[in-house]
């Protein structure tokens, strides 16, 4: 009879050291962040015109309508670059979740795990912003046709960039969530198979979701590299399925 109880406590303690330890890593991160953010304030104005670099160099000009309006935008291009800049240590603190959950052998991937999410989140970030975003640009602006007399507000335009590329860097993150998924033995790549329908449609409502524009140019350029980014999941998938097998002794 004792021992019925024993073990409702133990996982009573159990959920609550998971919960513990989410809390400790949501403040590492958000701590990161807000450090990050204030740090990239007194630098507002340099990355403000990275901002609006891919609108004045389609030779428009970007207006400030409202007194505090340039104030607010500078604090959110801020926390955009905080955000960046803090990834590194929001990775980290995700692991320092997750690892428990891992053997042994497993927690040394830390040294690969956090160098490759960073490295696919900064370039999910550089190709929206060098190449998807010119072009993006480059359609609404054609739009608007020599009729009208573009003027656009700085607050709305860094608004639609900050929600436009920041997805990007997130989708791109898709190999190696199905690497630490398919480690945990959560999935593995036939699943991915199975389902690359659903996966497709999923695609598809994301993209129009995600790009602020909502216009057929912007979803497709997103949903391409999505797409790809998919295939090499499976991939992905695939290999770590047969190496965890090849691990656990078991036929791959």
């Amino acid at each position: 009879m004792t021992a019925e109880p024993s073990q409702e406590n133990e996982k009573i303690n159990s959920i609550l050291e998971h919960l513990e330890e989410l809390r400790k890593s949501l403040i590492i991160s958000v701590g990161a962040i807000l450090i990050a953010a204030v740090a990239c304030f007194w630098q507002s104005e340099s990355l403000l015109h990275i901002v609006t670099n891919p609108m004045t160099a389609q030779g428009e000009n970007l207006v400030v309508t409202g007194i505090m309006e340039a104030f607010f935008v500078k604090l959110k291009v801020s926390i955009f670059f905080g955000f960046v800049i803090a990834f590194p240590v929001i990775i980290w603190s995700l692991w320092r979740f997750i690892s428990p959950a891992l053997h042994s052998y497993e927690k040394k991937y830390i040294y690969y795990f956090v160098p490759v999410s960073v490295l696919l989140f900064t370039g999910g970030i550089l190709f929206s912003y060098f190449v998807v975003l010119k072009a993006v640009l480059a359609f609404f602006i054609y739009i608007a046709g020599n009729s009208l007399e573009t003027m656009f507000k700085v607050d709305e335009y860094a608004g639609f960039i900050l929600a436009f590329t920041l997805p990007f860097g997130l989708v791109f993150e898709l190999p190696v969530v199905s690497w630490l998924l398919s480690r945990l033995g959560i999935i593995n790549h036939q699943l991915l198979v199975n389902n690359r329908k659903y996966a497709v449609l999923t695609i598809a409502v994301l993209s129009a979701a995600l790009t602020p524009g909502g216009d057929p140019i912007s979803m497709a350029l997103m949903a391409i590299p999505v797409y790809i980014l998919f295939e090499v999941s499976v991939v992905v998938a695939r290999i770590t399925g047969n190496r965890r097998m090849e691990t656990l002794g078991s036929p791959a």
